[in-house]
C-alpha cells in the first residue's frame, strides 16, 4: 500500500452539496490504503506536499466502481435460450420447461470448485478493465449443499487471484430443483437451510439472497430462510417484484434487508417499506434489456420518497450476459430515465450501501483509496458513452493495478 499523491486531476467525489462532489484542479493524498486528503490543490495540506506524486494531466477520478449484484461464479452457456426467446419464449416458459436457472444448475453440478474458478477468472479481468473495484457474487446455481459452497469458495477465491475486493450472498433459494418440484418447505429443510448453515460456518457468505416469484418462492420461504440468516447475524438481500408483485420487497425491507432488487413490479406499499427501513433500490437493466420486458421500475416514484437507488450489471449467464458496468449505467438512464449523477451515485455510493459497506463508494478522508481513472473530462461521459470513456488506471487501496 504506497503512498502516493495524484495531481492534476478533476474528481468526482460523490460527496456534498455540487453535482457528483466534482472538485476541478484537484488532488488526492494516499496513505495506508486509504484516503488522506482530497481537494482544491491549490489547498493541499504541507504534510502531504512531498508524496510520490502522480499527474494525471486533467484527467477524471472517481470512486472505483461496485458492482453490487452479479452471478458470476457459474458453468455452461444459455446461448440458445436467447435464440428461443428472439423465436418467442418468454422467461417464464423456458424456465417451465427446465431450461433457465435449472439448465445452469447442471451444468454447474458438474464443474466442481477448480473449473467455476477458472472460467470466472477471464469474466473478472474484463470488469477490471471497465473500472470495477468491489462486487458482489452470488451462489444459487448449486441448489444442493456441495455445490453451493463450491461456488461460494470459487468467489472467494477470485480476490486471492486478481486485484478486486469480492462480497458472497448465499442463494440457495433461487431455484426449486425438479426433485422438490411444488414441494418448496421440503427443499428448504433438505437442502438450502443445511447449507447456508455449513456456508456460514466455513466463513463463505457475507449476505443471503433469495428470489421471491412465481417460479420461485413465495413470501412463506422467504420469510423462513431471512429468520434463519438474522440468526446466523447474516445481512438479507432479494430479488423482489421481477416478473410481478409479490410483495416480496415489503417482506424484505419489514425484516431489514440491505436492498431488494429488481422492482420492475414494486408498488406504493413496497416503496413506503423501503424507504422506512432504508433499504436500497437495486435496478438491473441489463435483465430488464435482455428480457425485453415493457414494465420499467417505478423510478419517479422511487426518487420522490428518497429511496436510495444502486445500478448493478445482474452478470448472469441467461437474464444479463452483461460484464460491463458502465453500459449498466447508460441504460438505467436511457430505459429507466435515472439522470447521469444517479447513475454514478448507483454505481459508487449506493452500491456500497447496498453491501453494507460504508468504507468505500466516495473520495473522501478515511475511505478506501479504490479509485477510477478515466480519459474523460466530465463524469457524464460515463453514462454518456455507450460502454464508458476508457479506463486510464484503476487503483485498489492506493495500489495501481
Amino acid at each position: 500500500m504506497p503512498d502516493l499523491l495524484l495531481t492534476g486531476t478533476t474528481l468526482a467525489t460523490m460527496t456534498g452539496p455540487a453535482p457528483y462532489g466534482l472538485v476541478e484542479r484537484a488532488a488526492v493524498a494516499i496513505q495506508g490504503g486509504r484516503i488522506a486528503w482530497a481537494g482544491d490543490e491549490a489547498e493541499l495540506p504541507a504534510q502531504h506536499r512531498a508524496l510520490p506524486a502522480r499527474a494525471l494531466e486533467g484527467r477524471l477520478v472517481t470512486p472505483g466502481l461496485v458492482d453490487c449484484h452479479t452471478h458470476t461464479v457459474f458453468a455452461g452457456s444459455r446461448a440458445r435460450e436467447f435464440e428461443a426467446r428472439l423465436e418467442g419464449a418468454s422467461y417464464e416458459e423456458i424456465a417451465r420447461a427446465g431450461g433457465g436457472i435449472l439448465s445452469t444448475v447442471r451444468a454447474t453440478r458438474a464443474a466442481g470448485e477448480e473449473a467455476l474458478l477458472s472460467a470466472a477468472l477471464p469474466r473478472i479481468d474484463r470488469m477490471l478493465a471497465l473500472g470495477l473495484t468491489t462486487l458482489e457474487i452470488k451462489s444459487g446455481y448449486g441448489l444442493d449443499r456441495e455445490t453451493e459452497l463450491a461456488m461460494l469458495r470459487a468467489a472467494r477465491r477470485i480476490a486471492a487471484e486478481r486485484p478486486v475486493r469480492v462480497v458472497t450472498s448465499f442463494l440457495g433459494a433461487h431455484a426449486i430443483p425438479p426433485d422438490y418440484a411444488g414441494r418448496p418447505g421440503a427443499y428448504l429443510d433438505e437442502v438450502c437451510l443445511p447449507a447456508l448453515k455449513a456456508a456460514h460456518a466455513e466463513g463463505l457468505a457475507d449476505a443471503v439472497d433469495g428470489f421471491c416469484e412465481t417460479i420461485a418462492f413465495g413470501l412463506p420461504e422467504i420469510a423462513r430462510l431471512f429468520e434463519a440468516a438474522k440468526a446466523l447475524g447474516l445481512p438479507l438481500k432479494l430479488h423482489a417484484e421481477q416478473l410481478s408483485n409479490q410483495g416480496g420487497a415489503a417482506l424484505a425491507a419489514g425484516m431489514g434487508a440491505l436492498s431488494a432488487d429488481h422492482l420492475e413490479y414494486l408498488d406504493a406499499e413496497g416503496i413506503a417499506a423501503m424507504k422506512a427501513a432504508g433499504s436500497v433500490a437495486v435496478l438491473l437493466p441489463g435483465a430488464f434489456y435482455t428480457l425485453r420486458e415493457t414494465q420499467a421500475p417505478p423510478v419517479a416514484a422511487l426518487r420522490e420518497a428518497g429511496v436510495p437507488m444502486a445500478v448493478a450489471t445482474d452478470f448472469n449467464p441467461g437474464s444479463s450476459p452483461m460484464l460491463s458496468l458502465p453500459l449498466a449505467m447508460n441504460m438505467a438512464c436511457t430505459l429507466f430515465r435515472l439522470t447521469a449523477e444517479e447513475a454514478l451515485l448507483g454505481t459508487t455510493r449506493n452500491a456500497a450501501r447496498a453491501l453494507g459497506l460504508a468504507d468505500r463508494g466516495a473520495i473522501a478522508p478515511g475511505l478506501l483509496a479504490d479509485l477510477a481513472v478515466w480519459e474523460a473530462e466530465h463524469p457524464a461521459e460515463l453514462s454518456y458513452q455507450i460502454g464508458g470513456p476508457a479506463l486510464h488506471a484503476r487503483f485498489l487501496g492506493g495500489t495501481p493495478c
